[in-house]
């Protein structure tokens, strides 16, 4: 990456005995969609405050375009925050919603009636300029907002939770709104959220974060298939953790050995294997392991089994192609390179 549009370096703050962050790096690039994932508490709202200007890091350095933001405060950062709860004005219609921070700055009429347009256009609102934002949809209230952020032309552009109030169906399809728009205006976007299909779709990088610390910033594609540690496996997406021991490049486990394309721990090393469910084939026949469908969930595209493959280890399995029922024995395999192996305690 070229030199970065956002650099937190080694960034620290404490509130009491908690550590909200402890020591969090980061980069983000010009026009880049960036992802702050994790659970509730984990800091990243902290960072996201501190970036803003609303916090202030204990220690480290926060710089944006390599210029130090210490001590600016936030009205004067190029940079602008969509809340979780939109925070519009419920007396101004649409159209004047978007213009405030323009008229804030004292920006010629022209230029606002320019830029509103530009705005609204972009955001499919045009048709609902001098409406309120209380006649509007969920969806509608959260365009007006982002178009609002947006309107001053930040450098950077944060948002908290943006699609959380929304239903799932409309989520989705502000999904791809949100990304759509980021592509039009080349702002770079830092969403904040704790939903990981949104940060998943959404995204040109994530940072997972865990107890004020990144576990992994990475691609969607490398976070998922790829996961650094076992936390970042196992809160993103679903997943299976086979335990065993190292023997000879392959995993020794309670239902028989597998092997592994590449392995770099020592043999007789405790190791788990993390293998997403779509990752393990199942067949009626064949060769591969040994199990018996204990259960199963219908998801639509695809149906969830549950599959018994020792006294002690059930594994879930996507099965795409073929319905199968309880009680019904089935074959298993797991590609030597599926998933990602750690080390005890890793």
């Amino acid at each position: 990456m070229s030199a970065p549009l956002l650099s937190v370096v080694e960034a620290r703050k404490r509130y009491g005995a908690v550590s909200a962050l402890d020591g969090v790096s980061l980069d983000v690039a010009a026009g880049e969609f960036f992802a702050l994932l994790g659970p509730s508490g984990c800091g990243k709202t902290t960072l996201m405050r501190c970036i803003a200007g609303f916090e202030t890091p204990d220690s480290g350095r926060v710089t944006l375009n390599g210029a130090d933001l210490s001590g600016v405060p936030p009205y004067r950062r190029p940079v602008n925050m969509m809340f979780q709860s939109y925070a519009l004005f419920p007396h101004l219609n649409v159209f004047e919603n978007v213009a405030f921070g323009l008229r804030r700055k004292g920006e010629a009429r022209d230029a606002i009636q320019s830029r509103v347009a530009e705005l609204l256009e972009m955001t499919q609102l045009s048709a609902f300029a001098t409406r309120r934002v209380n006649e509007l949809s969920g969806g509608q209230r959260q365009r007006v907002a982002l178009a609002r952020a947006l309107a001053p032309r930040p450098a950077l552009l944060l948002l908290d939770e943006p699609l959380g109030a929304l239903d799932r169906k409309l989520r989705e399809e502000t999904q791809f709104q949100l990304k759509e728009i980021q592509r039009k205006t080349r702002t770079s976007f830092v969403i904040v959220t704790h939903d990981q299909d949104e940060a998943l779709a959404l995204a040109d990088r994530i940072a997972v974060m865990r107890a004020g610390r990144v576990e992994q910033i990475a691609s969607p594609v490398d976070i998922y298939e790829r996961p650094a540690t076992r936390f970042v496996a196992d809160f993103v997406g679903e997943t299976n953790f086979i335990a065993g021991r190292v023997r000879e490049g392959a995993l020794e486990t309670a239902f028989g050995l597998l092997p592994r394309a590449v392995c770099d721990l020592p043999d007789g090393a405790r190791a788990t294997l993390s293998v997403r469910p779509e990752r393990i084939g199942v067949s009626r026949a064949g060769g591969g392991i040994a199990g018996r469908v204990e259960d199963f969930v219908f998801r639509g595209e695809y149906t969830l089994l549950r599959v018994r493959v020792a006294p002690d280890v059930a594994l879930r399995v996507g099965s795409y192609d073929e319905r199968f029922s309880i009680g019904d024995d089935v074959r298993l395999t797991i590609a030597p390179d599926a998933g990602a192996l750690f080390a005890e305690g890793a």
